[in-house]
């Protein structure tokens, strides 16, 4: 049994093989149950190897925010399985400068198939840093095969969204009911009430259609729709323009890139709703 008190001690097999290093009880109570989990000795074994030569761990930093791919998402883009990890923004780092964009869907690292966000998370991680890598990824109804060399996770990056002023004007600025949302283009009154950056653009979300897709799917008030179909919005024009590219190619549904406090996430809304 592993007790309270013994995380991070070994666990041995019968045979006295340490394979595992003990982590944490499952226990209601305190005291155990009989119940232990511990890490695999394969894991240990880099990390010690690390301490050994670096005297610190070292994680390997592919330099991209990341989402999981839904059905409707793989719809939106041409995908035939819903598998990969969906690639949200891409801040400066190994992943930017090998080319990879917002958009990109992750399909293979490493000669490994990526089924969703933790995989990829995870193999990444595993990866020397400083070794160069295959990274397969599918966009634009193709796929493309960038080399990326492996950066070191130091801590936490964030980045500021993309994006650059434009001027402001009257023109185009009336509001539009577009797939349950009613969209404007940014301007300085819909920034001071939604409290947007100076370099945020696109479409701000100003109210939405009760129980509407996307409604349900978490699209908020004070929203900014920053792309349609990979491609930027500045106006309900451009949005609908996107929608009618869509359905001409013969797709369900449309992808938005939306960002909220500068994260960006991609949501599909159907178009036959």
């Amino acid at each position: 049994a592993i007790n309270r008190g013994n995380s991070g001690g070994p666990l041995f097999n019968m045979d006295g093989e340490v394979v595992g290093v003990n982590t944490a009880i499952l226990s209601p109570n305190g005291g155990s149950i009989g119940i232990g989990f511990a890490m695999s000795s394969t894991v240990v074994e880099r990390v010690i190897d690390q301490l050994r030569e670096y005297g610190e761990t070292r994680r390997g930093w592919l330099g991209v925010r990341i989402q999981n791919v839904d059905p409707d998402v793989a719809d939106a883009l041409g995908l035939a399985a819903a598998e990969g990890a969906l690639v949200t923004d891409v801040p400066e780092g190994p992943a930017a400068k090998a080319g990879m964009q917002s958009g990109d869907v992750i399909l293979e690292f490493d000669g490994e198939k990526i089924d969703d966000t933790r995989e990829l998370v995870r193999v990444v991680a595993e990866t020397e840093v400083g070794r160069s890598v295959d990274v397969l990824v599918f966009r634009d109804d193709d796929e493309v095969t960038l080399n990326v060399e492996i950066g070191r996770l130091e801590e936490p990056i964030l980045a500021a969204a993309p994006g650059e002023l434009r001027d402001e004007d009257d023109e185009g600025s009336e509001q539009e009911v577009v797939l349950g949302m009613t969209v404007a283009p940014i301007d300085d009154a819909l920034r001071a009430e939604h409290g947007l950056s100076q370099s945020a653009s696109g479409l701000v979300v100003v109210a939405l259609e009760e129980a509407s897709e996307a409604e349900d799917k978490g699209i908020q008030v004070g929203d900014v729709i920053a792309e349609a179909g990979q491609s930027s919005v500045e106006t309900a024009g451009d949005l609908r323009d996107r929608i009618e590219a869509a359905e001409a190619s013969g797709r369900n549904s449309l992808l938005l890139l939306v960002r909220r406090d500068g994260e960006p996430r991609f949501v599909a809304l159907s178009l036959s709703r």
